[in-house]
């Protein structure tokens, strides 16, 4: 009876630890599984917010600071680009993340993690769309993680597309939220 008793704790225990070897994998990949999303949706709203700056016309200028005259008669008035100035980026922001309705999502072959990128044409060419997966689920998580990252990175996404031109998606998404820094190999143009 002893004999027996002790085969069915080492049974036990092989299946308690099994069962917990799932559980953990299964978490690994609900985490890496939200890296993923993360990532995606502030790479994905960094190409549309440059895209859209890039539709509005380089010359045309606005007047920022104070039109208020100083004691010597002068104002502190400046003109920016109204591309990226404050004002353009922030109604910008209310409107990209509804643009994620645009995208799809991918599965690596090389890295086996989730891609999110562009199914619908900007400029009405054909897109090959026989490795995306258009799923409303996908494109919905995929703007509830871009507003989430709008919501919560306001100041930094505002700092970066009024300053910055240069590598935008890993400055931002990388380097300054965190949201990619599992993805800094990833290319520049893969979204």
């Amino acid at each position: 009876m002893h004999e027996w008793t002790m085969k069915m704790w080492h049974s036990l225990q092989s299946l308690a630890l099994c069962v917990l070897l799932a559980l953990l994998v299964n978490h690994c990949q609900g985490t890496r599984q939200g890296q993923d999303l993360k990532c995606g949706a502030c790479r994905a709203m960094v190409d549309e917010m440059e895209w859209a700056i890039s539709q509005v016309d380089p010359n045309k200028m606005i007047q920022t600071g104070s039109f208020r005259i100083k004691p010597d008669g002068s104002q502190s008035i400046r003109e920016v680009p109204l591309a990226r100035s404050e004002g353009n980026l922030l109604e910008l922001m209310e409107e990209v993340c509804e643009r994620m309705k645009d995208y799809g999502e991918r599965l690596d072959p090389t890295t086996n993690r989730e891609t999110y990128e562009r199914v619908a044409s900007r400029n009405g060419k054909p897109m090959d769309l026989s490795e995306a997966k258009l799923d409303s689920r996908v494109t919905s998580s995929l703007k509830f993680a871009c507003e989430t990252i709008v919501e919560q990175y306001e100041d930094e996404i505002i700092e970066f597309f009024a300053h910055e031109t240069d590598n935008v998606k890993d400055k931002l998404c990388s380097k300054r939220t965190d949201l990619c820094d599992h993805a800094l190999q990833i290319p520049h143009d893969e979204l």
